[in-house]
């Protein structure tokens, strides 16, 4: 009898920009998808930063800070349950965030100096670019985008359809 190997989860890359209310809008479909397929969608975050929003860029290497301090999508989520906040108190929202997630706040201070997730930010930003991503939330699943920067409307029946699809290929 053979053992079957698990199969790679189907990913869902989400182009966020972490001031953007649409995007935090866009965690109730998050949380509907996770909770329906569980660990056979991989939910993963990418970073839009708008130009229109002056501490996306900021809130993007915040969340890689999150990430290597070892808490992304709560971090992600608290500031994005934040945004007017973000756009009037700036970049100590960030740093209020961590401290209340019990993280390094310092560590963060001196992260957004030192520019230490650049590189994450702008491969990121570049690839978005690449493949046609202009607003924020957009979806990426299988070879799909899907854009809820214009309409939220519909989009997590198209992604559930489309990641439907993906997973009947693969059994």
């Amino acid at each position: 009898m053979s053992e079957s190997t698990p199969t790679a989860p189907v990913v869902l890359d989400i182009w966020c920009d972490l001031q953007c209310p649409d995007c935090f809008r866009a965690l109730t479909d998050v949380h509907a998808l996770r909770a329906r397929y569980g660990d056979r969608i991989e939910v993963r975050l990418r970073h839009f930063p708008l130009e229109k929003n002056k501490h996306a860029y900021a809130a993007a290497q915040a969340a890689e800070e999150a990430y290597a301090q070892g808490s992304n999508w709560p971090y992600v989520e608290a500031l994005l349950s934040r945004t007017s906040g973000l756009s009037r108190a700036g970049e100590s929202v960030l740093l209020d965030v961590a401290r209340e997630l019990g993280l390094d706040a310092e560590e963060f201070d001196t992260a957004l100096i030192d520019g230490r997730h650049l590189l994450i930010v702008d491969a990121d930003q570049a690839e978005g670019k690449a493949i046609g991503v202009t607003g924020t939330p957009t979806y990426v699943i299988g070879d799909e985008r899907l854009d809820g920067g214009k309409s939220q409307e519909g989009l997590r029946e198209r992604i559930e359809e489309v990641a439907d699809r993906l997973l009947a290929a693969r059994d």
